[in-house]
């Protein structure tokens, strides 16, 4: 199932609702900062974003049957084995160890890598432009739980964010969401082919999860978190934030659920013996990041590796 990513919205945070918080009722979801909602949750964005252009799509966050089974969070990473690849997030240097195939010193080889952002600009540009999809890629199709995200422009604006809790083959599921996120994140309208030049593009691999009897038990930038609650209608919803937002937001503890709950459409007063309540899953990513630019300079040595039969973009077709 689908769940809302990004696009976190400037909102005080109180044991009251602030006016406008919660997003249209019973409608949207909303990390790479955002939220989603069983039955559809608070929409809203990042200030300066377009408003969603009409109902909410994204739905529940069922994937996640009481997290994975066996999924133990990892210890800190060991001094051998150094930084994650470049692009990486920090939470992703220290995201996955001691598992079969793990090398010198319980290191463990990242998963996600720059190519798949190239994927994802791949096939949006293939869409975009009318061009036949790109045949499968190259690197792994194991299934992970997943997140594409863009965002545009120099300050980095939010543009879309969908993915899954559910595990899916790498080269379906990247396909899936990353046209999802660009066309179909029901707080913003449709990407069109003037964005392109000024993209950026985030995969996010999720992994360790693990539920939680405390909501206070994960720590800020490291963990992504999902809650879920039972709202004042009796509804059961769910949201999430991966594991950057709250650091990049300057949030703590308190105010990432709170957040969490507006994203998830609560919009009753907040108090703690409420949050107490709420069931929490934590979880870790592996994340890379790849700007357009950058995209265009790799597949300019690397143009027909995924299929791609047509001529690369020329810089000044967006001019």
């Amino acid at each position: 199932m689908a769940a809302g990513c990004c696009g976190v919205k400037k909102q005080k945070l109180s044991s009251s609702p602030p006016s406008g918080s919660a997003g249209p009722g019973g409608g949207g979801g909303s990390h790479c900062g955002g939220a989603a909602a069983a039955a559809g949750g608070g929409g809203g964005g990042e200030p300066g974003s377009l408003p969603p252009p009409g109902s909410a799509r994204l739905n529940g966050l069922g994937g996640l049957a009481g997290g994975a089974a066996g999924c133990a969070l990892a210890p800190p990473l060991p001094p051998s084995c150094g930084g994650g690849p470049g692009g990486l997030s920090s939470p992703a240097a220290a995201a996955l160890l001691s598992s079969p195939g793990a090398g010198p010193g319980g290191c463990r080889k990242m998963v996600v890598s720059a190519e798949m952002c190239c994927f994802c600009f791949d096939v949006l540009y293939c869409h975009l432009y009318g061009y036949q999809p790109p045949r499968s890629p190259r690197f792994t199709n194991d299934p992970y739980p997943l997140f594409v995200t863009w965002k545009i422009g120099r300050d980095k604006r939010l543009r879309g964010c969908i993915g899954t809790f559910s595990a899916m083959n790498l080269h379906s599921g990247l396909r899936e969401y990353t046209l999802t996120s660009a066309l179909k994140d029901s707080r913003f309208p449709p990407m069109t082919r003037d964005e392109l030049p000024r993209l950026f593009c985030s995969v996010s691999l999720l992994t360790n999860f693990e539920d939680v009897c405390d909501y206070m038990d994960w720590e800020v930038g490291v963990h992504g978190i999902r809650i879920e609650f039972i709202n004042e209608k009796g509804s059961k919803r769910t949201a999430t934030y991966l594991p950057e937002v709250a650091k990049e937001q300057g949030w703590d503890h308190i105010q990432t659920i709170d957040s969490l709950l507006r994203k998830g459409g609560y919009k009753a007063p907040i108090t703690n013996d409420f949050r107490k309540t709420i069931k929490l899953t934590r979880y870790r990513s592996e994340k890379m990041t790849m700007s357009y630019t950058e995209y265009l300079a790799h597949r300019q040595h690397h143009h027909f590796q995924n299929g791609i039969g047509h001529p690369l973009p020329p810089y000044n077709h967006y001019s």
